[in-house]
């Protein structure tokens, strides 16, 4: 699978983005919210940087206990993008607000952008979770995920 992640609004402390799966054509899959960019990176606090990278299951650790329980139906795993340049440990996850990222990819239905400059944030994030995990962690699982991200804000 090959996903593309665009990222298309920066504000002070959000990005927002949208992800495709690209592995046959150009197939919208959500929104995602990020944390902003930063020349020097500050933990929790800063976006990755663009580039293209594996997903894979995550199968320890605290939110894969809770997704666990969260998400009994569906879990495999966490996503997480694997060796990604001085960062550990992002997963994609739900979560609406820049508070919830720490550096991590979050998921939603809804784009929130405000034209002023203030935050941006992304809502039904359960909903579009739920549609977007299984066909990623099942690709994930066999080694062939990947994700590219591309800055063009």
């Amino acid at each position: 699978m090959k996903l593309h992640l665009q990222r298309f609004a920066s504000r002070e402390n959000t990005t927002l983005g949208a992800l495709f799966d690209i592995t046959s054509g150009r197939k919208f899959l959500c929104f995602v919210l990020e944390d902003e960019y930063r020349k020097v990176k500050v933990k929790g606090e800063t976006r990755i940087p663009a580039g293209t990278y594996q997903i894979g299951l995550r199968r320890e650790g605290g939110f894969h206990e809770r997704y666990t329980r969260r998400f009994q139906a569906i879990h495999k795993g966490m996503l997480h993008l694997v060796d990604v340049p001085n960062f550990t440990w992002i997963l994609i996850h739900c979560g609406n607000h820049d508070e919830d990222t720490n550096g991590c990819l979050l998921v939603g239905d809804d784009a929130h952008y405000d034209p002023e400059g203030g935050d941006s944030w992304i809502g039904n994030s359960n909903v579009a979770y739920q549609r977007t995990y299984p066909g990623i962690a099942m690709a994930a699982e066999t080694g062939d995920c990947w994700i590219t991200v591309e800055d063009f804000a």
